[in-house]
């Protein structure tokens, strides 16, 4: 069975659900965004907020995406850099429990947190202390981390450090993985438009983006348009459309992906999750519609949770519906 090796921030999800929107103005966070936000800051409010009830994971973007594919059952390592700390201990035991080789780095910093506020309204606001995470640099790497791997995932994210971002693809490539790349948010996107062109025409054979995303990356301005764009510069684009189910191509080959009904609490890893469905497909020789398909079941699914990992129960409707996917 081909294996998947993932790389990004390495952070704790730390999730706290909210009756009054007011204290988001109050800890002056933008409603519906991500903040960056500085250590002393992060542990500030999560001191302001001790009483409330609070659930943690290990997350980030390609975090949440190893995860489900190893939940799965596909053979998986993730690559991150964590604090030595109870939260980086958290974090990488997470990982391992879940049946990832984790191959952790640590960093001077305090492990890397995502305290996300959802209000009623099921949207999601974000403070974020990268920490550790964005310690990890090129040097870090070496062409070992990448043996005995198929595919290689990098969230989007990371795209800040460019040396490290072309350095991962470059191992990978020359290992001979098959490399997928998320590009996580728009607003990341326009401030490395050219550098992520170039690297996803240099290295790069599978492109995850939603709307908003794919737009910012080929210039256009509807996703399809996008995705007559991106198709060219890659073996596989996927536009992911929300509530509006996904697009794929390949070569001449494209189809549209309706999403599974579903009633959304918490949009928290969608996106994460229709990857690791969609290679998951991919892995297993599935044709793209089908691969599709599970990449919009496992995001219907995560929706319904509060949070990016998929409950019990919720796995095993995930279990019962694949047969039907894919027959």
């Amino acid at each position: 069975m081909k294996k998947v090796l993932g790389l990004g921030n390495a952070l704790v999800d730390i999730l706290v659900r909210i009756s009054d929107e007011r204290l988001l103005g109050s800890l002056q966070l933008p409603k519906s965004c991500m903040t960056l936000v500085e250590e002393a800051q992060i542990n500030a409010i999560l001191a302001r907020i001790d009483g409330l009830e609070k659930q943690e994971t290990c997350g980030g973007s390609a975090a949440n995406t190893i995860s489900g594919l190893a939940r799965l059952g596909i053979g998986t390592g993730y690559i991150g850099k964590i604090g030595n700390d109870p939260y980086g201990k958290f974090f990488a035991g997470e990982m391992r429990r879940h049946g990832t080789e984790a191959r952790m780095f640590h960093g001077v910093s305090q492990t890397g947190r995502a305290l996300g506020f959802i209000t009623p309204d099921s949207e999601r606001t974000f403070a974020t202390f990268l920490g550790a995470a964005v310690e990890l640099e090129a040097s870090d790497l070496s062409p070992e981390l990448f043996r005995g791997y198929d595919y290689f995932h990098i969230e989007g994210y990371m795209v800040q450090n460019h040396p490290l971002v072309e350095a991962a693809m470059r191992l990978a490539k020359e290992a001979g993985l098959e490399v997928s790349l998320d590009l996580a948010s728009h607003n990341v996107v326009r401030e490395n438009i050219g550098f992520l062109q170039d690297m996803v025409a240099r290295y790069v054979d599978i492109v995850f983006a939603n709307e908003d995303e794919s737009m910012a990356f080929s210039g256009k301005n509807s996703p399809h348009e996008a995705l007559v764009s991106i198709s060219p510069q890659c073996r596989i684009a996927v536009v992911k459309l929300g509530k509006k189910g996904s697009l794929i191509k390949h070569k001449d080959e494209r189809h549209e992906i309706e999403c599974i009904p579903a009633v959304a609490i918490d949009t928290t890893g969608a996106g994460d999750l229709y990857a690791a469905g969609f290679l998951y497909g991919l892995i297993q020789g599935y044709p793209l519609p089908v691969c599709g398909r599970i990449g919009s079941l496992l995001s219907g699914k995560v929706v319904e949770v509060i949070g990016a990992k998929l409950d019990e129960k919720k796995w095993q409707e995930v279990e019962a519906a694949l047969p039907k996917l894919i027959s």
